[in-house]
């Protein structure tokens, strides 16, 4: 006899847990009928591991969806607008070696006849800067909309940068307020098995019992249930990627100073810095690899870096947390009737705000395909792994072609373009590439989580080779780049700068408004 499943009990709290807890109450009200029972179980006293603050252009439907209004969030959480990443120094560690990988793409066009038409036009102009307005908006510290326009939609695209804890209590308001999820403030201690191997319930320190036909493990490193109890694999990548160290630092800034239009990398002989503009502070931290960095190096990288953008006096004062870390995942993802999210499924170093967006496809792929009954789980699993499989291995062949394609010569960058660290399929693009541009061909997943344009970003953006031939460039495809420079210049004179917008947003907030209707 089928047996439905109901009940969803939630281990782990952080943006991971709260995020799954508001998404499937909300996916499921939507759907009509009974709506399913959600419990969130959250250990009091545990700190979250906070080692970013970025995120991706599709947390904007996320959010719209479980019914955050964008205002209320960005007020709430200290947030910003995010409108790609700029990466200084990977190439060669020149005062000029800098891109943008910005979230608007290139003009609809074969990306063969868009690399033809930059070359033919604007051959002296970095590729985004040609083949998107975003660059030169980010360069301009300006917002992607103005404040007239609608929630969740803006000029250009984005997403945000946000206060991760601030974003945790805000989602936890909303599941708890508004979407009927029960929080249970307990640690959990195991998990108890049913006759037929799958999770029954979860014991907690109180001596609670809580039974669930669904569990959902956001437990964090610790993977509680899908590594505690079900045992699942952990797969290294760390010969892939060899960041395991990060120094975390908060900076706070003057109320009228920049807010910054993207995430900033800046590269160093061990690693790289992370810098994040929120309207009260930077959140600036160190990435490095133990094995070619020791801990008092790191720190000066650090130190250094705070001196340039804030002064001596800041860099002295500094006292960062540090933060170790492994890049891998799970073989599984899910197993019986528990499925991993957020740290307990992966984590990788935190170039490219990958973390929240895997947690967002991991719920939209969970709740686009709800097993009907635990008839079907096996089958349910079997099609999320191999997703998720395949999923993450995109995600560290992304970031390592950041590494692949650099020319310094310090021995950690040296060691990043050795064979025998490089994925078999990222080395047989790179190959691929030097005759052709990267495609859609090249990345057939649904929702891809970095499409073909991200590629073309960092790749021409670090110089990557070009097609020997290229075709003379039509007439549509030189418009659509005349197109680019004439929309460059509109933004530039109508968008607002990044603090302006926000600073308008607290003088007129969403309670305001609705004082005054």
């Amino acid at each position: 006899m089928e047996k439905p499943l109901k009940r969803i009990v939630i281990v782990g709290g952080g943006t991971a847990g709260w995020l799954s807890a508001c998404y499937v109450a909300s996916r499921s009200r939507a759907a009509g009928g009974e709506p399913l029972s959600v419990t969130l179980i959250e250990a009091p006293d545990i700190p979250t591991v906070g080692v970013g603050e970025g995120t991706w252009p599709t947390i904007r439907s996320t959010l719209a969806e479980i019914g955050i209004d964008e205002d209320q969030l960005l007020l709430k959480c200290d947030g910003a607008l995010k409108q790609g990443s700029r990466f200084e120094g990977w190439m060669t560690g020149a005062s000029d070696d800098i891109y943008y990988h910005p979230f608007t793409a290139p003009p609809e066009a074969p990306p063969r006849d868009i690399l033809a038409a930059w070359r033919h036009v604007s051959p002296d102009v970095p590729f985004a800067f040609a083949v998107s307005p975003q660059p030169a908006v980010c360069e301009a510290q300006l917002a992607p909309k103005q404040s007239s326009m609608a929630p969740y939609a803006g000029a250009l695209n984005y997403a945000y940068h946000l206060d991760a804890g601030n974003l945790a209590a805000e989602l936890t308001k909303q599941a708890t307020g508004r979407l009927g999820v029960t929080h249970v403030r307990d640690e959990v201690l195991h998990a108890e098995a049913s006759d037929d191997g799958n999770i029954e319930a979860v014991v907690t320190r109180s001596g609670n019992r809580v039974e669930g036909d669904l569990f959902i493990d956001c437990s964090g490193q610790a993977a509680l249930l899908i590594g505690g109890h079900y045992g699942a694999e952990w797969i290294d990548r760390s010969n892939i990627l060899f960041n395991d160290r990060a120094l975390v630092v908060q900076l706070p800034v003057d109320e009228n100073s920049v807010v910054q239009s993207q995430t900033s990398g800046v590269a160093h002989q061990g690693g790289w810095i992370w810098d994040i503009g929120l309207p009260t502070r930077r959140g600036i931290g160190c990435v490095y690899s133990s094995r070619f960095l020791d801990d008092a190096a790191a720190e000066d990288e650090l130190r250094r870096y705070v001196a340039r953008i804030a002064g001596e006096e800041p860099a002295r004062s500094i006292a960062p947390r540090s933060i170790a870390f492994r890049s891998g995942h799970r073989a599984e993802f899910w197993r019986g009737n528990c499925v991993a999210i957020g740290l307990s499924a992966g984590f990788v170093e935190p170039l490219e705000a990958s973390a929240i967006v895997l947690t967002e496809l991991s719920l939209r792929a969970l709740m686009d395909n709800f097993p009907a009954s635990r008839d079907v789980l096996a089958i349910h699993a079997r099609r999320f792994n191999d997703l998720f499989q395949a999923r993450w291995d995109r995600v560290v062949e992304f970031l390592k072609l950041h590494y692949l394609l650099s020319q310094r010569e310090e021995p950690y960058w040296r060691a990043h373009r050795e064979c025998e660290t490089v994925p078999q399929r990222l080395a047989e693009l790179i190959t691929l590439w030097r005759t052709q541009s990267p495609s859609g061909y090249d990345f057939p997943l649904a929702d891809e989580l970095f499409p073909a344009a991200s590629y073309q970003y960092v790749y021409y953006g670090m110089g990557g080779q070009l097609p020997n031939r290229l075709p003379t460039p039509g007439e549509r495809i030189l418009g659509q780049l005349e197109s680019v420079k004439q929309r460059t210049r509109s933004l530039l004179s109508a968008l607002p700068p990044n603090r302006t917008y926000l600073q308008r947003l607290q003088a007129n907030p969403p309670s305001a408004r609705e004082g005054r209707a």
